[in-house]
């Protein structure tokens, strides 16, 4: 029996604001998420690491280096170390708690950074019961099977996760008439997507054959990161089932010319940020 996901229940394909929507303001801020909500993004997306103290964060990189006024590694600094730091010069770094409790209304897709956010994480979705609510993804095989150690069970919903790199490679192989045996008994233990690159270089990743594999397994496809208008276009033309983007008005104005914005779109929403 297919088993059922509040987190994928969404009429049509889910627009996911990648990182709160990093085109329009600093990436995983309380900011871009909120930017997201009022253009009516109802998915947001995000990454979790854990600091030396266990508190989690919303935040991509493993060290503060890059995208923030400070330098280190988060599982090496303790939570008042960490939110001192500000992203591009002006903006905290948020707790995904605060994140979860101040957009009870979003659905949160959580990608695992590194191995010491398993049980802080684990610990936080019990503590705001906000299961039901989020899609829990990886670059990791061994992270996202640890993670789903910690799941807890339901007896008419389950925890959404997406497949591994060696579950999206065996995906793809059968996509090219590989065998589907090890993907059937992951669609069986919880996993409910497929969460890709829409393309390698000029390479497309997401062709009509991967999702169709993928439709018959009961997996849903959801491509990242498209922030231009064709390869959008292209995407919705194969049926895919998700799209994360940076560039969310551009993302709203493919998906209203279609007919498929969630929510009615509004003369108050501005055209360039």
């Amino acid at each position: 029996m297919r088993r059922s996901y509040e987190f994928l229940d969404h009429p049509g394909p889910i627009p996911f604001a990648h990182r709160g929507g990093a085109g329009g303001r600093p990436e995983n801020s309380m900011a871009a998420f909120q930017r997201a909500c009022d253009l009516g993004y109802r998915y947001l997306e995000t990454d979790a690491h854990a600091t030396a103290d266990g508190v989690v964060v919303a935040f991509h990189d493993r060290t503060l280096d890059r995208v923030t006024d400070r330098a280190g590694a988060i599982a090496r600094l303790p939570y008042t170390e960490v939110a001192k730091a500000r992203i591009g010069g002006t903006e905290p770094i948020p707790r995904l708690e605060d994140v979860l409790g101040s957009f009870p209304a979003a659905r949160v897709n959580i990608d695992l950074k590194d191995a010491p956010v398993i049980g802080p994480l684990a610990k936080a979705l019990h503590r705001t019961n906000a299961w039901h609510r989020v899609c829990i993804t990886s670059f990791s095989t061994r992270r996202l099977a640890q993670m789903r150690a910690r799941l807890p069970l339901f007896t008419d919903q389950d925890v959404c996760t997406a497949l591994g790199p060696r579950g999206l490679m065996a995906l793809r192989a059968k996509s090219y008439g590989g065998p589907t045996a090890k993907l059937v008994r992951l669609a069986a233990t919880g996993v409910a997507c497929a969460q890709v690159p829409y393309g390698l270089g000029p390479v497309p990743f997401v062709t009509e054959a991967f999702i169709t594999q993928a439709h018959e397994l009961g997996l849903k496809v959801h491509a990242w990161t498209v922030n231009d208008a064709p390869a959008m276009q292209r995407l919705l033309d194969l049926g895919i089932d998700g799209i994360m983007t940076d560039e969310l008005v551009t993302l709203r104005h493919v998906m209203a010319a279609r007919g498929l914005w969630p929510r009615p779109t509004s003369p108050d929403i501005p055209q360039d940020d």
